[in-house]
């Protein structure tokens, strides 16, 4: 029998369940932005000190990718899984195996040490932890909806993204101690080490937080919401809307990396900004995208989600226009990306499953996040890099702006499709 359908089955209140996601997400996007960071900060100097500095930072995002290429595999054999061992069992096996690929990143031996042994070491644990982040997909974002009222759906859906901000809030400020109060050679010799066993103890809490979820379908009149459809189904039936479902968040993915990580790499090797002063404006920034995050939740209700996610690609426009200011005033680009960020991250997983059937909404809602990771999140850092260093500013600009338009372009065909149906 699975060992999610032998867990007993608990009633929670609606608090309950919204103080849960949060500490879930939060503690997720914690781990998220501490390799985010350290791939941005220590890994170039750690794993790739026989490169120049922006090689070998390329090579360290290049690297920070393969979490992202490994989601939907993991996505697939976690659907097997789960038939097999039940949901419960699935994510704490997933979560386990992130933790200790975390944990192991943590213990790595540098370029110094071992070669390049190391970074292939860094490669191949990177890919455990996406595996890990792929296979703990809980369909959280479901259970809200469903749960909420008519007129607040908004709201409801952009609960679990307070996650983001939040432990990129978590992960900075650690990374704040260490580049401030530690010298260079503790930094890069033991002290990014400590964030990565923080992790370790975070995914800890994380795992009971999702274990609580599952042992309540709360919100859930109609089971099959929760249930994963064969794949050859899905793909027969729901293939276009994956597909376009997929390139929905795009914009929103593409800023993530774009005022988090990217700074952090332009600040280091092509300003002269101290890093301690750019992570406490990312902070600063932080906090204003928590706030964004909650008024996209408003605005959708009063408006429609659709309409917010225009605005928010009108709003990246403005972004890209001041993404100059990285050169001399850093702060407005990064205040300004936050606010960006949460009006656009705030909705970007929530509209998603409502284009699905029921019967395929789980399944479908999986597949479309983990390829949106993929195309919109996964090389922004890269790319935004290699952009600036090889054009300049302008360049890492219209990246962000073509994602904007793939956006508001999958925007327009969903709802022509659906209005079609």
């Amino acid at each position: 029998m699975a060992l999610a359908d032998s867990t007993p089955q608990h009633n929670v209140t609606v608090d309950d369940v919204i103080t849960t996601v949060v500490m879930a997400r939060v503690t997720d996007f914690f781990g998220f932005f501490v390799y985010a960071i350290a791939s941005a900060i220590i890994f170039p100097t750690v794993f790739f000190p026989f490169l120049d500095p922006i090689t070998g930072t390329l090579w360290s995002f290049a690297i920070f990718s393969l979490a992202f290429l490994a989601r939907p595999i993991a996505s697939i054999m976690g659907r097997k899984l789960q038939r097999r061992i039940g949901k419960a069992g699935k994510i704490t096996l997933a979560l386990m195996l992130l933790g200790t690929s975390t944990v192991a990143i943590g213990l790595l031996p540098g370029y110094e040490e071992i070669g390049l042994t190391a970074p292939i070491l860094l490669a191949i644990l990177r890919f455990i932890q996406g595996l890990g982040l792929g296979g703990a997909w809980d369909g959280i974002t479901l259970q809200l909806k469903s749960a909420a009222p008519d007129d607040r759906e908004g709201l409801y859906g952009m609960v679990p993204q307070l996650g983001g901000p939040i432990g990129f809030c978590v992960a900075a400020a650690l990374f704040y101690v260490l580049t401030d109060f530690l010298t260079v050679d503790e930094l890069f010799t033991y002290g990014w080490r400590f964030a990565f066993f923080a992790v370790m103890a975070v995914n800890v809490v994380a795992l009971f937080a999702r274990l609580r979820l599952l042992t309540t379908n709360f919100g859930v009149e109609d089971e099959t919401l929760l249930k994963s459809a064969p794949m050859r189904d899905l793909l027969r039936e729901e293939g276009r809307t994956i597909f376009l479902s997929a390139l929905l968040p795009i914009a929103s993915y593409a800023v993530f990396h774009m005022v988090t990580v990217f700074p952090l790499s332009y600040s280091l090797l092509l300003s002269d900004h101290d890093i301690a002063d750019i992570l406490l404006w990312q902070l600063l920034g932080g906090a204003l995208g928590v706030l964004a995050v909650i008024v996209s939740g408003v605005l959708a209700d009063l408006m429609t989600k659709r309409r917010v996610l225009l605005i928010s690609c009108f709003s990246i426009v403005l972004l890209a226009a001041t993404i100059g200011t990285l050169e001399n005033h850093p702060h407005i680009y990064i205040l300004l990306g936050f606010v960006v960020l949460g009006l656009s991250y705030g909705q970007s997983s929530s509209i998603v499953p409502n284009r699905f059937r029921p019967e395929f909404r789980y399944s479908g809602a999986a597949l479309s996040t983990n390829l949106s990771w993929i195309l919109g999140a996964a090389f922004a850092p890269f790319l935004g890099l290699l952009l600036a260093a090889t054009f300049g500013l302008w360049a890492s600009a219209l990246y962000m702006l073509s994602g904007a338009a793939v956006t508001a372009a999958s925007l327009y065909f969903l709802e022509k499709r659906l209005m079609a149906a």
